[in-house]
């Protein structure tokens, strides 16, 4: 039996609010990987927030090629792991990108507390939006297994 999602299914999964683990080739080194939240519209790019001067902030740039997994952590377990090139990096806005993306993950009020938190980390003018585009994608969903 296949547990494999359809399209509809590893789209809507990576649309909702998990925790992603990033892996960007290090030279020398084996990949860099960090947890991250990341936002997604299925059929678009995924998209997180970081710093230029973080180690994987330095590490990425436009064609470099990474992947994220993203995973139900309780039984029946699943997964989608993407492949793809960094589209594009631009700067990151507070409002429009920290405080929305904060939200998502801490609800509305937390999201806006961390948000003005990290306004002074913002005002240094180092935070970023970088986009994944997506080209291949590993599935499974074991709650398929009947």
């Amino acid at each position: 039996m296949a547990f494999n999602m359809t399209t509809a299914e590893r789209e809507a999964f990576l649309a909702g609010p998990w925790i992603g683990v990033l892996s960007i080739p290090e030279a020398d080194k084996g990949p860099l990987s960090s947890p991250v939240w990341y936002d997604y519209v299925p059929g678009g790019d995924i998209w997180f927030l970081t710093q230029s001067t973080a180690r994987k902030g330095q590490l990425l740039q436009p064609g470099v090629r990474v992947s994220m997994l993203v995973q139900e952590t309780s039984s029946p377990y699943s997964y989608v792991s993407v492949e793809g090139p960094v589209s594009d990096i631009t700067p990151s806005d507070l409002l429009a990108d920290l405080q929305p993306m904060a939200q998502r993950y801490l609800g509305e009020q937390a999201g806006k507390d961390y948000a003005a938190g990290s306004a002074e980390s913002y005002a240094r003018g180092n935070a970023i939006k970088v986009f994944i585009r997506p080209e291949r994608w590993l599935t499974v969903d074991y709650a398929k297994r009947g």
